[in-house]
C-alpha cells in the first residue's frame, strides 16, 4: 500500500510532467506562429509599412465625421490619418507626384476629368470603390471583382462572359452617371485604382485582339477602323493584306492621330494613353497596380480596399503577367527608328509616371 508520503510525490511528479507537457506545447506554438511562412500578401509586407509609414505623415485623408454616412470610406487604407502602404506601392505614388509636377512633362501627363475619363471609372458604392479601365491589362476579371461586390451575382464564377461587358446588365455604374457633387465626393473619399503595363506590351495586346484574332467578334474593328487605318498610314498602297502592326504603329505616332480617334469614337480606349484614361495627375489615386507584379498587387489592392475576405481575384494562369521583351522586340523589328520614336513620344507619359524604361531597341 501507498504511504501518503508516496502518494504525494507521486501526485508532485504527476503535475510536474504536465506542468512540462503545457510549457512544450506553447512552445512549440510559438516557435510555428514565429517562422512558419507568410500566407502571400499580408504578413510579407509588414515590415516595409513600418519603414515607409514616415513618409506619409504629410498626406490629407477627409475626416470621416465631414460627410454623409452613405459616402464614409470602408476601405483599410483609410484608418486613421495615415495611408499605409508596403514601399512598393508609396513609391510607385511617389514617382506619379514627381512626374505630374515635371513641367516638360506636363502635355504628356495631364488631361482634363472630362465625361470620357469618367466614363472608363467604374462605381461600387457597397464598398466605396472607384476602378478606373485600362483595357489590355487584366481588366475583365477586375470588373467581375466589383460585379460580385456589388451584389449582380453571388460569385465571380456565376458571372457568364457575355454579361461582364454588358453595361446594361452588369450592375456597374459609371462614375459619369452621378451628378457633379455626387462625382467630387466619391473621387474625395473612396478607395480608387487602376492597374497598368509596359505601354509598348499594351498596344501588342490591343493589336492582336483587335485586328488578329478578335475573339468576341467585333467585326468593326476589322471593316472599319482598319481600312481607315491602312488608306492613311500604308505606304505601299498595292498591298491587299488586312492591317499590320507597322500601319498601327504608324496611326498611333502620328501627332495628328486626332481627326481619326473621332471617327472611331470609344473604341479607341484600347489604345490611347493611361493619361487620357484615367487622369492620373487630376485624380489622387490610392493604388496602382502592375500587370507585371499582379499576383502580388491584386491581392494587396484587395487588402487595402477592405474586401479581401468577401472576394478573391481570380486565379492568374501561369506566366501570364510575365513581360516579354523577346515578343516586344520581335513586333517591333520591323519598323522604322522614326515611326518608333513618334510612337514613344506619344506614349513617354506613360512610361514615365509608372516607371517603365524606354525600350533597348530605342538606345542603339
Amino acid at each position: 500500500w501507498l504511504t501518503p508520503d508516496n502518494m504525494h510525490h507521486q501526485w508532485l511528479l504527476l503535475a510536474a510532467c504536465f506542468w512540462v507537457i503545457f510549457m512544450f506545447m506553447v512552445a512549440s506554438k510559438f516557435i510555428t506562429l514565429t517562422f512558419k511562412d507568410p500566407d502571400g500578401y499580408g504578413a510579407k509586407q509588414e515590415p516595409l509599412i513600418l519603414t515607409a509609414v514616415t513618409k506619409v505623415e504629410a498626406v490629407h485623408v477627409p475626416k470621416e465625421n465631414h460627410w454623409p454616412a452613405e459616402f464614409q470610406p470602408t476601405g483599410k487604407a483609410f484608418s486613421g490619418n495615415l495611408i499605409h502602404q508596403p514601399l512598393v506601392h508609396m513609391e510607385r505614388l511617389e514617382l506619379l507626384r514627381n512626374v505630374c509636377r515635371d513641367t516638360a512633362l506636363r502635355d504628356l501627363s495631364h488631361t482634363a476629368v472630362s465625361k470620357f475619363v469618367l466614363d472608363r471609372i467604374f462605381v461600387c458604392d457597397k464598398h466605396k470603390i472607384l476602378f478606373c479601365q485600362t483595357p489590355k491589362v487584366g481588366n475583365t476579371q477586375w470588373k467581375k471583382v466589383l460585379i460580385v461586390l456589388n451584389g449582380a451575382f453571388s460569385s465571380i464564377e456565376e458571372i457568364p462572359e457575355n454579361i461582364v461587358h454588358d453595361h446594361e446588365k452588369n450592375g456597374l455604374p459609371r462614375l459619369s452617371s452621378f451628378s457633379d457633387s455626387e462625382i467630387k465626393k466619391r473621387l474625395n473619399l473612396y478607395f480608387k485604382f487602376f492597374i497598368v503595363r509596359d505601354p509598348f506590351e499594351r498596344l501588342i495586346s490591343a493589336f492582336k485582339d483587335k485586328f488578329v484574332h478578335n475573339p468576341r467578334f467585333e467585326p468593326w474593328y476589322r471593316h472599319e477602323i482598319a481600312p481607315g487605318i491602312i488608306r492613311k498610314y500604308r505606304k505601299n498602297r498595292t498591298e491587299t493584306k488586312g492591317l499590320q502592326f507597322e500601319d498601327f504603329v504608324r496611326y498611333l505616332g502620328d501627332p495628328n492621330h486626332r481627326w481619326l480617334d473621332v471617327q472611331f469614337g470609344d473604341h479607341i480606349i484600347h489604345w490611347v494613353t493611361y493619361v487620357e484614361l484615367c487622369a492620373p495627375c487630376e485624380i489622387t489615386y490610392s493604388v496602382i497596380g502592375h500587370h507585371e507584379t499582379l499576383e502580388d498587387d491584386a491581392p494587396y489592392i484587395l487588402k487595402a480596399a477592405g474586401i479581401d475576405h468577401l472576394v478573391s481575384y481570380p486565379t492568374i494562369p501561369p506566366g501570364i503577367t510575365v513581360y516579354n521583351k523577346t515578343k516586344v522586340e520581335r513586333y517591333f523589328s520591323g519598323i522604322s527608328k522614326r515611326d518608333i520614336r513618334r510612337l514613344y513620344a506619344r506614349f513617354e507619359g506613360d512610361f514615365k509616371l509608372f516607371g517603365y524604361r524606354e525600350p533597348d531597341f530605342l538606345l542603339n
